[in-house]
């Protein structure tokens, strides 16, 4: 039989294991709330993007890429975000659409996946039928906004 002491120590090491568990359980529902919300942000600034390319409307995109931007295209062809937006402003979509978009969060940094399908003119004014897979890297910058700072496309054999 315990103690009286022994007794008291236990009881009071059952309460700290069970407030730590209900903190840890908190935290973790708050973590994944959080990231559920991170991961609709971001693929919302995706859907803005597609919206960018499909009415060629430039001020959709801009602001989602960080100044920092850097794009690899399908060609391997390294672009600054001046670069990017100047090509994407003398291409001309008739369709664009994306599918199979997913979005994981780490922390402060979200990594987006998807196929891109889209036909119309490219920069140099020839027919563009492009199928594609792209990865965008978002971070959340000091403002508490999200931006794309790097993106990576690889063309897809049809």
């Amino acid at each position: 039989m315990p103690t009286q002491i022994e007794t008291a120590i236990y009881e009071e090491n059952l309460n700290i294991v069970s407030s730590r568990s209900t903190f840890l359980g908190i935290a973790t529902r708050s973590q994944a709330q959080t990231t559920g919300g991170t991961e609709k942000a971001v693929a919302a600034r995706e859907q803005q993007w597609l919206q960018s390319q499909k009415t060629n409307n430039l001020d959709l995109v801009a602001p989602l890429l960080a100044d920092k931007f850097v794009s690899t295209g399908s060609d391997g062809k390294v672009e600054s975000k001046a670069e990017s937006l100047a090509r994407a402003k003398a291409t001309k979509y008739g369709s664009a659409e994306y599918d199979d978009v997913k979005v994981t969060v780490f922390g402060d940094t979200a990594i987006a996946t998807g196929g891109f399908s889209g036909k119309g003119t490219d920069a140099s004014g020839k027919p563009l039928n492009a199928r594609e897979r792209w990865t965008d890297t978002w971070v959340k910058m000091p403002n508490g906004k999200w931006q794309c700072v790097t993106s990576h496309v690889s063309s897809v054999e049809m």
